[in-house]
């Protein structure tokens, strides 16, 4: 493994940051350029797909906290024109905010994570968001040492599950909102 492939990482987890992955991260540029070049509902089917297994992570401990679950569900029903922006934004802020609510850093971590998966329904920029937090919760989980192999294979799953939808988003024939039917 090449070392330098985490030294902005470590230079992060040293600062103390909060976040210790960003879109220039060294480890994420293959991930970073594969996002960049997907048409916004791949990148939604995506950052929900990927989002859920986050969420069955935050369940496990928090069963009872329905905000991120609740952002999900409405995150897709806005992609599909069934309910509007507010009610979405809604969920998504209240996500945000079962992140505060918590002291517990992994699972704030996944709260944001599910939350900048909610957010990429609106602007595809937000789709990288998900990866920056739920690495950093994969890092602190180790507590701050030997997490280089589980994030090199959660990157390595993100580009899997990535491709996937590049090849089958379309096949799904879904019922898409009118804004999602016009970002190509």
């Amino acid at each position: 493994m090449d070392s330098n492939l985490f030294s902005d990482v470590e230079i992060r987890i040293k600062k103390r940051n909060k976040l210790f992955f960003s879109r220039d991260s060294l480890c994420l540029q293959n991930l970073t350029h594969l996002i960049e070049g997907q048409n916004h509902r791949v990148l939604v089917m995506w950052v929900l797909n990927c989002a859920r297994l986050t969420l069955k992570h935050f369940e496990a401990e928090y069963p009872h906290d329905l905000r991120p679950r609740i952002c999900l569900e409405q995150c897709e029903e806005w992609a599909t024109g069934k309910i509007k922006m507010a009610l979405a934004k809604r969920a998504i802020l209240d996500a945000h905010a079962a992140a505060k609510d918590l002291k517990d850093v992994q699972n704030a971590l996944r709260c944001h994570a599910i939350a900048h998966a909610g957010a990429t329904v609106h602007v595809s920029t937000h789709a990288i968001g998900l990866p920056i937090y739920e690495l950093t919760a994969i890092v602190q989980q180790y507590a701050l040492k030997d997490f280089q192999n589980p994030v090199l294979t959660k990157i390595k799953d993100y580009i899997n599950d990535l491709h996937y939808w590049e090849k089958h988003t379309d096949q799904l024939k879904r019922n898409w909102a009118g804004f999602m039917r016009r970002h190509s």
